[in-house]
């Protein structure tokens, strides 16, 4: 499985807000903001901060993608 971050990028869309907003107001550093945009994995604490300086739910921003071969296995 993986996740994809693309509804944290929409969220900051409709709000008008720059990466680096959300960076100024989470406190998560640049890094972290370049591993959501790589889909990669990062910590729950950093999401629980982002989160919370956008007022939302962890479902909000991310959604797990789950594997193809995955998919076929449980069919």
């Amino acid at each position: 499985m993986s996740v994809s971050y693309k509804k944290l990028w929409k969220l900051l869309i409709d709000r008008d807000m720059k990466k680096k907003d959300l960076q100024r107001l989470s406190g998560v550093s640049p890094a972290l903001i370049a591993k959501l945009g790589r889909n990669e994995n990062v910590s729950t604490e950093s999401l629980v901060k982002i989160c919370t300086a956008l007022g939302c739910d962890v479902g909000d921003i991310m959604e797990i993608i789950p594997n193809k071969e995955s998919e076929t296995d449980l069919g």
